[in-house]
């Protein structure tokens, strides 16, 4: 099958585990600046856009729009970030990895239920997933049969946990089972490439470390991770599948923030053409059109969407709901943790 593969030239990895370690968790930004009232806002998200964020929070607060507005930032695992806003973590800007993790603050009465009422249909950016390996693909990984040869140990986090992992499963469900028509034929190939992931991180930053650290043959994960990789100095390439999913990631303001006007203005800079722009820099695809650097990132001749296999609500009761999904009990089989 056909492929887009992107190199890089490399340097020590030990300087991108340390790059990448330093990208998780919670941080404070207090460089706001200038007269006025000062506002801080909570911004809650999944965790590789962390790295992004840094650039998109100095360039926001250089705006008349952001000049006295500060942030607290949390960064973690797509569906762990949901639960804790869910459960009380104070946020006024929320940017997840799946729709359904927006969905969750919907139904429990913290998101609009009009989020995704805009052009783009509440997703800031996009993405497809790829498969990434050591430099110069010593062991010829290319397309999705590959992760299921014998001896192949590709990383790739929990589902139960990680957005990003929900997006690389469906990837190669979609994929194998040619978009949803041949579930069982699907259902073969996760079975067979589940068996060969010998740990399942948190979340997808945490899974790219694990592989930058030396685990694996590959590490399936979102195309601007395997950018934030390159950019970072590590020494891999990249494939992006013929088949593939589009990965489309949303952002919302909550219906409790303290803020919303600032809350507000913030995501429509993250919407402009300037916010767009930071974003491609940082390996994402703009869901805006017109933007500088667009482009570059090619599009696969089986790219699928979410709604090709079904949507949403229907591949998280098929797949991961906690007693019956296919996936819950494929991981279940395999010993693996399916709590959250």
């Amino acid at each position: 099958m056909g492929h887009s593969t992107r190199t890089i030239a490399a340097v020590a990895a030990l300087g991108i585990s340390m790059s990448l370690a330093a990208c998780g968790g919670s941080s404070s930004d207090d460089s706001g600046s200038g007269g006025g009232k000062k506002v801080q806002l909570a911004l809650v998200a999944y965790s590789t856009p962390q790295a992004a964020f840094q650039d998109l929070i100095k360039a926001f607060q250089k705006t008349p729009a952001g000049k006295n507005i500060t942030f607290t930032q949390s960064y973690g695992a797509s569906g762990d970030q949901s639960r804790a806003v869910a459960s009380g973590l104070k946020a006024d800007v929320v940017d997840f990895s799946l729709e359904t993790d927006v969905t969750r603050l919907v139904k429990a009465g913290l998101v609009a239920s009009d989020w995704n009422s805009n052009p783009q249909h509440g997703f800031i950016t996009d993405s497809v997933v790829t498969i990434t390996t050591r430099k110069g693909n010593p062991k010829n990984l290319k397309d999705w049969p590959d992760l299921i040869k014998p001896g192949i140990q590709v990383i790739t986090p929990n589902p139960s946990t990680s957005g990003g992992a929900r997006w690389n499963i469906l990837a190669g469900y979609g994929a194998a089972s040619s978009k949803g028509t041949n579930q069982p034929a699907g259902v073969a190939y996760l079975k067979s490439l589940l068996k060969n992931v010998p740990v399942q991180d948190d979340s997808g930053r945490k899974a790219l470390q694990t592989f930058v650290g030396g685990k694996g043959d590959a590490v399936i994960t979102y195309e601007n991770e395997a950018i934030f990789a390159q950019q970072k100095g590590q020494p891999v390439d990249y494939t992006i599948p013929a088949s593939t999913i589009l990965i489309e990631n949303p952002i919302a303001v909550t219906k409790n923030s303290a803020h919303p006007a600032e809350a507000k203005a913030f995501v429509d800079f993250l919407y402009s053409k300037a916010g767009q722009t930071i974003w491609v820099k940082n390996g994402y695809r703009p869901t805006v059109a017109g933007v500088p650097g667009a482009d570059k990132f090619p599009k696969p001749a089986g790219l699928f969407t979410i709604k090709d296999l079904g949507g949403w609500d229907k591949v998280t009761t098929d797949f991961f709901d906690p007693q019956k999904g296919i996936v819950t009990g494929i991981e279940k089989s395999l010993g693996v943790s399916t709590g959250k």
